[in-house]
């Protein structure tokens, strides 16, 4: 009862655009054409909310997920959400029976996962579907090529294991406009390829696309990719805008599904020269009004945005002041009139002629937008909006 209070009368919550996020879809399903189209929902949907992402994706005709972790997929799964889900990342060997109970896809790499899949195919009568994960230059998670044989001779001996897919993961197409590297990797990938096709062994699904891969390069497509960042209308990189614009490509037209608000806990004046927060790291030069902000790095507001960010208050920036606290930031509005207690603050997002972009403030912060979206709290209410 408490906590649907708080959703009711949040101090701060998250603005999830609807249609936004099904203007990023039409885009990437218009790029791909006939290749499948994997939503990656994993680390809370990139702080967009697993359940209200879940939820529009599936409005939007998705039938594929990629979580990072059992727990993300069980999640779901009691949800209601019957897509198909695909582990990215590690299944724990004591989570088997559960992933194979729920009908989760699982990525595979090590033989001990393999084993612990088929004894728990066999104990429930059902099968286990797996995605092998190749190594092709991430040096990550991965089989390396010359390991391969080993996972087909277990995956022969154990036929309640289904191979449904071949995936691997780029690890340098969002940095660069050099295409040397991705093109290496993608030569490995079709060398494991041919390494199964020689040995009569049928793959339906091969995936290897990442956002920026799905932007840049069709030839990577194959017949599943892996859309992450993209949805959420962010772009991977600066690097692949410009590396889009070089080849002759139409830039897709994303659409930031983020905003990040929250209320005005404390208006109060101080007087010149008084220091504000902690470590006294900044001293006023006037008379100034402060808003106070129940916003702070446990929140996922970067600690390096101390006296370096800002945020919109009726349309106009406000400067942090002071190094961003735990739970709180402070931000002078001397020179915005009429702010008051619980007006609404923009920490990321539009408001009037000003914005803030996830970019902006991970170019502060010496960070990229990933990682500032994903840190968002996820106890903090998302709202479809």
């Amino acid at each position: 009862m408490a906590r649907d209070k708080a959703k009711k009368f949040p101090v701060q919550w998250v603005e999830i655009n609807r249609q936004a996020f099904l203007h990023n879809v039409r885009e990437f399903k218009n790029r791909l054409g006939e290749t499948g189209l994997l939503a990656v929902v994993k680390a809370n949907a990139y702080g967009h909310g697993l359940s209200e992402i879940a939820r529009l994706a599936t409005e939007a005709g998705i039938d594929w997920f990629g979580v990072h972790s059992l727990e993300e997929g069980l999640s779901l799964r009691q949800q209601g959400f019957t897509q198909n889900i695909l582990i990215l990342g590690y299944l724990p060997v004591s989570g088997a029976e559960e992933a194979v109970r729920a009908e989760l896809r699982s990525t595979v790499y090590n033989l001990e996962t393999l084993k612990a899949l088929a004894a728990a195919a066999r104990k429930q009568k059902k099968p286990a579907l797996v995605h092998l994960k190749i190594e092709t230059g991430t040096n990550r998670q991965g089989i390396a090529l010359n390991k391969l044989g080993g996972f087909l001779s277990l995956l022969k001996k154990n036929p309640e294991v289904i191979l449904e897919g071949i995936s691997s993961h780029f690890a340098n197409i969002e940095d660069t406009t050099d295409d040397y590297y991705p093109r290496y990797q993608l030569q490995n990938f079709l060398q494991a390829l041919r390494y199964l096709e020689n040995r009569g062994v049928k793959v339906p699904l091969r995936h290897m696309s990442c956002s920026a891969a799905a932007i840049l390069f069709p030839e990577t497509y194959f017949n599943l990719v892996r859309v992450g960042i993209g949805l959420y209308g962010l772009w991977p990189s600066r690097e692949t805008l410009i590396s889009c614009r070089l080849r002759g490509q139409s830039p897709l037209r994303l659409k930031p599904v983020l905003s990040w608000k929250a209320r005005v806990a404390q208006v109060k004046t101080v007087p010149r020269g008084a220091y504000i927060g902690y470590g006294c790291t900044y001293r006023t030069t006037r008379p100034t009004r402060l808003a106070i902000i129940p916003v702070g790095y446990y929140d996922g507001y970067d600690r390096g945005l101390s006296n370096s960010a800002y945020v919109l208050v009726k349309g106009k920036r406000a400067q942090v002041r002071g190094r961003v606290c735990m739970d709180f930031i402070m931000v002078d509005i001397t020179d915005i009139p009429g702010v008051k207690l619980e007006d609404t603050v923009t920490l990321i997002g539009a408001e009037g002629r000003e914005k803030i972009t996830a970019d902006q403030l991970a170019s502060l912060a010496g960070t990229i937008s990933y990682e500032m979206v994903t840190r968002i709290n996820p106890l903090i209410p998302r709202l479809i909006v």
